[in-house]
């Protein structure tokens, strides 16, 4: 358990995680997590640049917000697609090999 959340623990007198609520349990589940994390992978990178994409998409898709709003999400919406393309390339690169080394199989 992190030093912090022990210390809160103490304060609170709490001796042992099975004192908690369930409310109490998620919170204190949510904060380890943070707390836990070091970096991002790239797979939480991806889904954060895919919602991202998903969230300006349908910003642009409101007939409500004005067309000079929707135009400012374009740099957004260039740097998450192009964060995506650069971390699927190697990926597409490779099938792409696959698939000309298979065609040359085949002649």
């Amino acid at each position: 358990m992190h030093s912090l959340l022990e210390k809160l623990f103490k304060k609170n007198g709490i001796d042992s995680l099975q004192d908690l609520s369930d409310e109490e349990r998620k919170e204190f589940d949510r904060s380890r997590l943070i707390l836990s994390k070091e970096e991002l992978t790239v797979k939480e990178i991806k889904e954060f640049c895919r919602i991202q994409l998903d969230i300006i998409n349908g910003r642009w898709s409101d007939y409500n917000i004005d067309h000079s709003k929707k135009s400012e999400l374009i740099p957004y919406y260039t740097v998450y697609n192009l964060l995506l393309k650069a971390i699927d390339g190697p990926k597409i690169a490779r099938e792409a090999e696959e698939k000309r080394l298979t065609a040359l199989l085949k002649d």
